[in-house]
């Protein structure tokens, strides 16, 4: 789970998320999403529609990169993930984040989303918890 996709994957996904309503993802992301380990393609969708969501409902942010596992392990099951120690960057910052996600599986839709945006992480944290600008 704590393997990360190339930055190709991640850019798309982001400028493509932005732009498109909640709930719907572009052919070219959905088919690098289905390349993906089931697990993988759970988190990377769920991450995805984090960014959407911040950019949408949180004035001022941009997020660019989530990361699910940054303070603690998600709680993961087949269809949905707990990511209570997530992270994202908006602006050259990381944020704390926290959120639940679940997917349908087949059509890696949103079925539900949650999230809470949290403090901003001291720069002095970032090495230990792998986070860069």
């Amino acid at each position: 789970m704590h393997k990360l996709l190339s930055v190709a994957l991640l850019a798309a996904s982001s400028s493509v998320a932005m732009a498109m309503p909640a709930h719907a993802i572009d052919a070219n992301v959905l088919r690098q999403l289905n390349a993906l380990a089931p697990e993988e393609r759970l988190e990377q969708r769920c991450d995805i529609e984090a960014m959407e969501r911040i950019a949408k409902d949180q004035k001022g942010m941009k997020p660019d990169k989530v990361i699910a596992y940054a303070f603690g392990d998600p709680d993961v099951t087949p269809d949905s993930i707990k990511a209570a120690g997530a992270v994202f960057r908006s602006g050259g910052e990381w944020y704390r984040l926290r959120y639940k996600c679940q997917i349908a599986t087949t059509t890696l839709g949103i079925r539900n989303f949650d999230y809470k945006v949290g403090d901003k992480v001291p720069e002095e944290q970032w090495a230990k918890h792998y986070l860069y600008d």
